[in-house]
């Protein structure tokens, strides 16, 4: 059986190493890719580089780095395992590879520019282990989703499977908006309450429930009514809105707001067995103005608490919203931007609608100079006394 040294020195033969003086002198185009081990890799890494350790090279770097003719500098501590990780990722396809002689220890004492990077704690490694064995998110996901932040608009049927699955995929920083207390007739559908909870705020009981779940989401309140004094102060700064309103006064609010600070909203809505959701990203798609120019009559439109719903349906269109939260937080797949999916929960089905921009739209239209932040309690009357929630 061949030795390790042997091993090594035939490796090397079959690929091309450079020194750190080659490497540091690279420019764009390049990718530096860190094959060492978690704790050797907290201690410090060249700027930019992808983490992948060795262990772990053959089994994700397709799904990490599907282009085969990537130019890949591999580096180690020393320079060895980089030059097997190097050999392999020949065998795998990969057309330019190189190896750095000496490895990362060099690159420091040669006085190369170094980080400390920033890591997840060994109890987060393992609370969103399987994310990081996905290639579209891994470290450098989690770590994105731990810095982002969701406004969510209510904490009802639809706000709270949404909260509960963001939390859980470690949103590092969640709002709620909620002025209503908890009831028994919202338990059917609003999983964030409990029996304990009846008659507490809302958004207090929101809170405690995702803190329970994952100490890591910071959690801020808004037990206030959403308004025109106070809309864009509340949603400055969030990266994604996910809208879980039930009334068409404060989805023509929060739609102006958005398009003013340009945040995309994560709509969905559900009537009886149905449900929709579609996002709007500012300027790139449909605002709800597009979708919606008018409300239609009070008659036409009645809320949950007089048409009913379904308690399961609001589970499945709020996870839908979560998920296309995500997708906007990580800049994943093909948001619902520009398309309404529609779910019929008694046929079991999906379908998609297209949805375009309206060039006369009075909020995001070409010829408009202006958003004018207002009140529209002037809409829909007859729903002014039910809850904002679904």
């Amino acid at each position: 059986m061949a030795s390790f040294r042997e091993i090594l020195s035939n490796a090397k033969s079959q690929i091309k190493e450079i020194d750190t003086d080659e490497a540091a002198k690279l420019k764009t185009g390049w990718l530096f890719l860190d094959v060492r081990e978690t704790e050797e890799y907290e201690q410090g890494t060249i700027e930019n580089a992808m983490f992948l350790p060795r262990g772990n090279l053959e089994v994700q770097i397709e799904g990490r780095v599907p282009d085969k003719d990537q130019n890949i500098v591999v580096f180690c501590a020393g320079g060895a395992r980089s030059a097997l990780a190097a050999k392999s990722l020949q065998e795998l396809g990969y057309k330019n590879v190189v190896s750095m002689a000496g490895g990362f220890n060099r690159w420091k004492d040669d006085g190369y520019r170094w980080v400390t990077p920033k890591t997840l704690t060994s109890d987060q490694r393992n609370r969103y282990q399987r994310h990081l064995l996905l290639p579209e998110v891994g470290e450098a996901g989690q770590q994105k989703l731990l810095n982002k932040s969701v406004l969510l608009l209510g904490a009802g049927g639809l706000g709270s499977p949404a909260a509960l699955y963001l939390a859980a995929a470690g949103v590092g920083h969640i709002g709620i908006i909620d002025m209503d207390e908890v009831d028994a007739s919202n338990l059917q559908r609003q999983i964030l309450h409990n029996m304990d909870r009846i008659g507490e705020r809302k958004v207090e009981s929101a809170k405690k429930t995702i803190q329970l779940l994952n100490p890591d989401v910071e959690v801020t309140t808004f037990d206030v009514r959403l308004g025109a004094d106070n809309v864009l102060d509340i949603i400055d700064g969030y990266d994604v809105i996910v809208d879980g309103m039930d009334n068409f006064p404060t989805r023509y609010l929060v739609n102006d707001a958005a398009l003013l600070k340009k945040i995309p909203v994560v709509h969905g809505s559900i009537f009886r067995f149905e449900g929709q959701v579609t996002v709007f990203r500012p300027y790139e798609g449909p605002c709800y103005r597009c979708f919606v120019p008018e409300p239609p009559p009070a008659e036409l439109a009645p809320s949950c608490s007089e048409a009913g719903v379904l308690g399961v349906l609001p589970g499945i269109v709020g996870s839908i919203q979560a998920m296309e939260a995500i997708k906007l937080l990580l800049d994943l797949g093909d948001p619902l931007v520009g398309r309404l999916l529609s779910y019929d929960a008694l046929e079991e089905t999906f379908r998609t609608f297209k949805m375009r921009r309206d060039p006369n739209c009075p909020a995001c239209g070409d010829d408009v100079e202006e958003i004018i932040i207002a009140e529209y309690d002037h809409l829909c009357m007859p729903h002014a006394k039910v809850p904002a929630t679904v």
